[in-house]
C-alpha cells in the first residue's frame, strides 16, 4: 500500500468524489479530506491510500498538475509526520 498527499482540493469535494476520482487508477483502500475541526470545512487537502505502489505512481502522473473543479491538484507520497521526541520536555 501507499498513501498519497493530495492538496489543493476543491472546497466541494467530499471523500466520495476523491474515491471514485483516484479508483480511476487503481484500487483506493482510502480516501479522507482533512476537515476542520471548529468550521467543519474541507481544509482542502487530504490523503489517498492506493492499494500499491504501481496504483500510486499512476496517480501521481495522471492526476498532479491536473486542474480538477476549477483547482490545480498537488499529488504526491506522503510523508510521515515528524515525531518531537521532546514533548513536554525543557531543553534548559
Amino acid at each position: 500500500m501507499q498513501k498519497l498527499y493530495v492538496g489543493n482540493i476543491s472546497f466541494r469535494m467530499g471523500d466520495q468524489e476523491l474515491t471514485d476520482l483516484f479508483g480511476q487508477k487503481g484500487d483506493v483502500v482510502s480516501a479522507k479530506i482533512i476537515m476542520d475541526r471548529d468550521s467543519g470545512r474541507s481544509k482542502g487537502f487530504g490523503f489517498v491510500e492506493m492499494g500499491s505502489k504501481e496504483a500510486a505512481d499512476a496517480c501521481i502522473e495522471a492526476f498532479n498538475g491536473q486542474e480538477i473543479e476549477g483547482r490545480t491538484l498537488r499529488v504526491n507520497v506522503a510523508m510521515d509526520k515528524p515525531r518531537d521526541d521532546n514533548r513536554g520536555s525543557s531543553r534548559y
